[in-house]
């Protein structure tokens, strides 16, 4: 506005202006530039100073524009006293000063550009800055004489200073002249400038990355424009014409400032005002689309066709037809255009969201997941590094980074549910799922650099689409383990049958075999000696008597070992009664409402609930056990409960008595679960799912073969169960 107000003023004034620049055109084009960037940083970091300084610097200028050309009409163009002339001839007078040379251009050089000094040592320089400034202002506000203007050109007499004071008469400035108290002072300030100018060329020298490319253009923009003023300062009057010296203030502050900092937000991200320039540049192009297609169809073929100047309903209609059409078009095009010109070749945030499930999708093994989502953090935030984090128990596995020759980092301890601590990392955050924490993702910026706060949100929404792959991931691993234990289970089964046979093997020949051929040769004894001696035939028939005895006593334990036959004929209950006969502490057996069931569930439930025992026994120390049978929902399960000392089931390592409980009723679709307390006891808990068998179940299987029908073929007696199953 005030921009607005010194050219519409100078227009007026054109016919009494001596030259350009008269017509004050820094305070026109400056103050222009800066308002714009002061705009775009004051709203977007408010507690940031530098944005009000630029905002200070624009309105100060303009109205200094606005103040010389004000006092120019009043008093020459118009020929004539306008309102209050005098005193804004007397604001104008000192105005300038509270920004050059020092004042709000040296702050804004030393501020720039987070609003922090660079070290505690420049703070004199502020001091001085400060000082000097208020010192001037008040000294030119208060000397006696006439005004002195703020621009040159000045072809008309100026008012008196209503506020001068007879003391500082002949001590400063009077009027155009110059004293040496006011020269020393300018040139004072002309150093304090030139010392606030290096600020910024000091933080380039000591930031690196981003931040360096960022403080480069600026620092090199506002060094080369204050280092040219210098001498312009001087030369500006006498060698050069008084409208030189605001060569390098436009050039400078005008032009090579604003571009260097438009740049630095532009290109490096400066000030984090990406979105504000991408709305902006969308909404104002799409305005100027709007307003031409109206203007172009309403005004303009109106005109041609001769409306006088009446609205045309018809081209109205077909103006806002045409801008319906072609608005979501023009904004993609627009959309793309901005989002190229902030964020450059890297996709914006939303882009990256709405990828992530496709690229994610498109990973069909596990293995390249990981480091598909990795990879997806990583260009989002324009990272050095990015993590992918898994949690298993009590650590935090590091499952994929990118980029891919980076190394995966070492296990971490997980330690109270929270994130671990990583040297070097800028920000890490947890993955859930259904308020399960399942692992996290970490980004790792470049030395100097940290997470805006649009990196901050887009690592944020990452996270929350991860939860969902991570839990599908953690599912397929989960699967992927359980089939390697199946397939261990089995391999395990069939090498226990292996062993199984080869140890029947060794039985029979070893044992059964053997007593057999004795017999044998015996019996051919026996016959030569019937005829010879009979008193000694029979007493080997005596000792064949007690031999086919031993035989038969080899062979019943032989067939107890491959299936028990009380188990075959009475059930689970009344053969692990008679087994708990011989334990060697009190065992309870509950199996109240337990039928029948298929062979192969009753002797794995039998084997399981022996092995429990027989771990009690060796190794709990317990005074009792307590064993449980019951059949529900579909389900057979047992449980055998003891007293014992117990033992820690997470550093226990399972020996091959559990091993082969879990075979046996995993095979069948079962479960095994053993929970034990120090010094309170252990429970061994098993299921597995049944269907009741026909009644009677009739021993004729491969255990009936096995035992019962080598009992019945010998014609004897079945014994009680031995402890050798």
């Amino acid at each position: 506005m005030a921009a607005a107000a010194t050219a519409s003023l100078a227009f007026l004034n054109r016919a009494t202006l001596p030259n350009l620049d008269a017509a004050d055109p820094t305070s026109i084009i400056i103050p222009t530039g800066l308002a714009v960037l002061g705009v775009l940083v004051a709203s977007r970091r408010p507690h940031n100073p530098t944005g009000w300084l630029f905002l200070f610097i624009a309105v100060a200028g303009g109205v200094q524009g606005v103040e010389d050309q004000y006092v120019r009409f009043a008093l020459l163009t118009h020929g004539g006293h306008l309102p209050m002339v005098v005193w804004v001839g007397w604001l104008n007078s000192w105005s300038t000063l509270v920004i050059f040379p020092t004042g709000g251009l040296a702050l804004l050089l030393l501020l720039l550009p987070d609003g922090r000094l660079p070290s505690r040592r420049w703070r004199p320089v502020v001091a001085v800055a400060l000082g000097l400034t208020f010192l001037v202002t008040v000294l030119t506000a208060l000397t006696p004489g006439p005004l002195a203007p703020s621009s040159n050109g000045v072809n008309y007499p100026t008012p008196m200073n209503p506020l001068g004071l007879a003391l500082l008469r002949g001590i400063y400035t009077t009027g155009n002249s110059t004293t040496v108290i006011s020269s020393v002072l300018w040139f004072v300030g002309l150093i304090v400038l030139l010392v606030a100018a290096a600020a910024p060329f000091v933080r380039m020298r000591r930031s690196t990355g981003d931040q360096r490319q960022q403080l480069r253009w600026i620092a090199w923009a506002v060094l080369c424009t204050v280092i040219a003023l210098v001498p312009f300062s001087f030369l500006a009057g006498s060698v050069l014409p008084d409208w030189s010296f605001d060569i390098p203030l436009l050039l400078g502050f005008g032009v090579a400032l604003p571009l260097a900092a438009g740049i630095a937000i532009f290109k490096y991200r400066l000030y984090d005002i990406d979105i504000v320039i991408s709305r902006t540049l969308v909404y104002g192009s799409l305005a100027v689309f709007i307003t031409a297609v109206y203007v172009g169809i309403a005004v303009g073929i109106g005109a041609a066709i001769g409306g006088g100047g009446k609205p045309n309903l018809g081209l109205s209609i077909l103006a806002t037809a045409i801008v319906a059409v072609g608005f979501q078009p023009v904004r993609e095009r627009v959309q793309r255009v901005a989002n190229r010109l902030v964020y450059g070749k890297r996709a914006t945030p939303y882009e990256v969201l709405s990828q992530f499930s496709e690229r994610v999708a498109e990973s069909y093994a596990t293995d390249e997941v990981m480091p598909r989502m990795a990879r997806v953090l990583a260009e989002g935030t324009g990272a050095q590094r990015a993590d992918v984090w898994v949690r298993a128990g009590t650590t935090w596995h590091n499952a994929a980074v990118w980029p891919a020759d980076a190394g995966l980092a070492g296990s971490v301890p997980a330690s109270n549910g929270s994130l671990p601590l990583l040297d070097g990392v800028n920000r890490m955050v947890e993955v859930r799922h259904q308020g399960e924490v399942l692992g996290a993702l970490s980004v790792t910026k470049r030395s100097g650099e940290q997470l805006t706060p649009v990196e901050e949100n887009l690592l944020s929404h990452l996270a929350g689409q991860a939860g969902l792959v991570l839990k599908n991931v953690g599912l397929t691993a989960d699967l992927q383990a359980r089939l390697e234990e199946l397939r261990a289970s089995r391999q395990r089964l069939v090498t226990a049958q292996d062993e199984e046979r080869r140890r029947l093997e060794r039985n029979l020949h070893d044992g059964a075999q053997q007593h057999l051929v004795a017999l044998k040769v015996k019996l051919g004894l026996a016959e030569m000696l019937m005829g010879r001696d009979p008193d000694k035939a029979r007493l080997t028939l005596v000792q064949l008597k007690a031999d086919a005895d031993d035989a038969l006593d080899t062979l019943r334990d032989l067939a107890r070992g491959i299936y028990p036959p009380l188990l075959a004929e009475k059930g689970l209950a009344a053969a692990l009664k008679s087994q708990v006969r011989k334990a060697t502490l009190p065992v309870a057996v509950e199996a109240a409402g337990v039928g029948r069931y298929s062979q192969d569930v009753e002797a794995a439930v039998y084997f399981s609930v022996l092995e429990a025992l027989q771990n009690v026994q060796k190794y709990a120390a317990a005074t009792r056990v307590r064993i449980r049978l019951r059949a529900e929902a579909g389900e057979l399960r047992f449980s055998v409960d003891d007293d014992g000392r117990g033992f820690a089931t997470a550093a226990a390592r399972k020996g091959s008595g559990l091993i082969n409980m879990a075979d046996r009723l995993e095979a069948l679709g079962g479960q095994l679960q053993v929970t034990s307390t120090i010094g309170t006891g252990t429970s061994v808990e098993g299921r597995v799912t049944v269907y009741v068998a026909p009644a009677p179940l009739a021993a004729a299987d491969h255990a009936s073969t096995s035992r019962s029908g080598l009992n019945s073929d010998l014609g004897m007696k079945q014994a009680a169960p031995t402890s050798s199953a």
